[in-house]
């Protein structure tokens, strides 16, 4: 029984959302790896995870995450997260992580960012 759900819509000719829901552990992070890795394959570099319905997330689940950044940036890509429920961004800043991801408390504000970004570098 799979405890993440794992979703994604093309929202734009170049902006992807990942939508998140359950839990990201050790278990169901290989899930997610191979996700972004599937939209890489297909030159999808500027993604946005929503984790808006994350219950939980491990160290493991996280590494996933931050891999997924470093794999994007490989094509000049980006990644934001949304993150609008405390107990999952408190991870990312105890970890320092807020610093390296841009984190967004909603889809919308994540994809208006991506495509400004996008506008400045195109």
């Amino acid at each position: 029984m799979d405890r993440l759900k794992l979703s994604y819509e093309h929202v734009s000719e170049y902006v992807t959302v990942v939508t998140l829901a359950g839990e990201l552990d050790v278990y169901e992070a290989p899930a997610l790896r191979q996700l972004l890795v599937d939209l890489l394959n297909h030159a999808r570099w500027f993604l946005v995870l929503d984790m808006s319905a994350v219950d939980y997330m491990d160290s493991t689940g996280n590494g996933v995450v931050v891999g997924g950044l470093k794999r994007v940036r490989a094509h000049d890509g980006m990644m934001a997260l949304v993150v609008p429920h405390e107990r999952i961004l408190k991870i990312y800043r105890i970890t320092g992580l807020s610093k390296v991801f841009p984190i967004f408390d909603t889809v919308d504000r994540a994809v208006e960012f991506l495509g400004r970004e996008l506008g400045a570098h195109g």
